[in-house]
């Protein structure tokens, strides 16, 4: 499987597997089958429950199709409003664990959602071989829309050269503390977990303190004893870098 350096704003590197086009397909597979479930649940709707078809027999074509546009827009938009929504997700790239990123390491924007979307219209031409090729040819299997907003599609599936050691398990809605996390590398997140747990073990708080310090130095943070624990800081920290790196959880 290929990978994928992405460069984060702290000008670390941290190495992802590159989605593969059979995930993403699969993916499009999954949520192509919601938006036809809502279309067919919208018309039933529309038709039987509330019984408006007599509406459309007294108005002209383009008033008929307009009244047709209106009832099917979640599907024409659900791409870019879910993946604004779910950090680069839809439910069908969840599902295969999957997910839309920046290539410079910053979070993918509203625009950049935006580019993927209108681009979707190229890559879906000709029953989708347009997009289809463009991830075989290029590097990081982007396809157009990828390739003119600077994104590419990433596997959470536990990734590269990671060892389980440092993954942690955090809820899907937990709010990070410290970005600073990210300058930390995989190696030196090992070293702290490890130790970490070393010390809990035999209750030993003058491991804890100097490895709380030792943190705070290299992050050049300030924390308030008053309000947060060494024990806490340091279990912060290790989810905060759970969270920044996206590890599978």
């Amino acid at each position: 499987m290929s990978q994928i350096a992405i460069n984060t704003s702290q000008n670390v590197n941290i190495n992802f597997n590159i989605a593969s086009v059979g995930e993403r397909m699969l993916a499009f597979i999954i949520d192509l089958l919601i938006k036809v479930a809502y279309a067919i649940i919208a018309l039933y709707i529309f038709f039987n429950i509330l019984d408006l078809g007599y509406v459309l027999n007294g108005l002209d074509y383009w008033s008929q199709m307009a009244i047709y546009i209106a009832i099917t827009f979640p599907i024409y938009v659900y791409p870019v409003v879910l993946e604004s929504l779910m950090e680069g997700q839809t439910p069908g790239k969840k599902a295969m664990k999957i997910r839309v990123v920046k290539i410079d390491g910053y979070q993918a924007s509203f625009g950049d959602y935006m580019i993927r979307w209108v681009f979707r219209l190229i890559d879906t031409s000709f029953a989708g071989v347009i997009g289809l090729v463009s991830m075989i040819i290029s590097k990081n299997n982007q396809r157009l829309g990828d390739i003119a907003s600077g994104t590419a599609v990433i596997s959470l599936k536990n990734s590269i050269n990671i060892s389980h050691t440092i993954l942690e398990n955090i809820q899907e809605n937990y709010l990070p503390t410290f970005p600073q996390v990210i300058a930390l590398s995989d190696n030196d997140m090992r070293i702290i977990k490890d130790n970490y747990q070393k010390a809990l073990k035999i209750d030993d708080r003058q491991i804890i303190n100097r490895l709380s310090d030792k943190i705070k130095n290299i992050l050049k943070l300030e924390i308030d004893p008053t309000k947060m624990t060494e024990r806490q800081f340091i279990n912060i920290i290790i989810k905060d870098y759970n969270y920044y790196t996206g590890k599978d959880n």
